[in-house]
């Protein structure tokens, strides 16, 4: 199975899915940002673009990598991954069903005084003015898609710990 967490930059996907992988035996954690830098260090490089879910091979890469991976390891994969697209996780997650794998996708949802709060303040990655930028458009993705095609764990008052034993409680439903 693969547990998806969605959510915009800054919402904490990176620290829950570590935690969320300590609390499901057999589970790793499968960050499909790779896949985007390895495209991203292709030269000469692909054709321009702010995002690298726009170039059309991520996606399908996506897919093959956690398949493979699944079919090497089983268990659960844990895959932190902002998709604000519909039309990219429609892909995403037809070609994973195509294969058979269940997808739990759950979205970590923050409000959006407390994302920039977050961005603002990071410690470790200081101000962020990339990560700002997403969060109007994870807005609207919530609002037009996104909260329907997903699970959404509220993280805006909870501690890293409260939140993935939420998402743990939400792939066991």
């Amino acid at each position: 199975m693969i547990v998806w967490l969605n959510g915009t930059h800054g919402v904490g996907r990176t620290t829950t899915s570590a935690l969320v992988q300590q609390r499901v035996p057999g589970s790793r954690v499968l960050d499909a940002e790779k896949v985007g830098e390895t495209l991203m260090d292709i030269r000469p490089g692909l054709p321009a673009t702010d995002d690298f879910q726009h170039w059309a091979p991520w996606r399908p890469l996506v897919v093959d990598t956690a398949r493979r991976v699944l079919e090497y390891t089983g268990g659960t994969l844990v895959m932190p991954m902002t998709v604000l697209v519909e039309a990219y996780w429609r892909e995403i997650s037809a070609g994973l069903a195509g294969h058979g794998i269940p997808v739990r996708h759950v979205v970590l949802h923050a409000e959006p005084a407390a994302l920039r709060a977050r961005i603002l303040g990071d410690t470790v990655m200081g101000p962020s003015p990339f990560r700002l930028a997403y969060v109007e458009q994870y807005a609207e993705a919530a609002r037009t898609w996104l909260h329907d095609a997903a699970e959404v764990v509220d993280t805006t008052d909870l501690t890293p710990p409260q939140v993935a034993d939420r998402v743990v409680g939400a792939i066991g439903r």
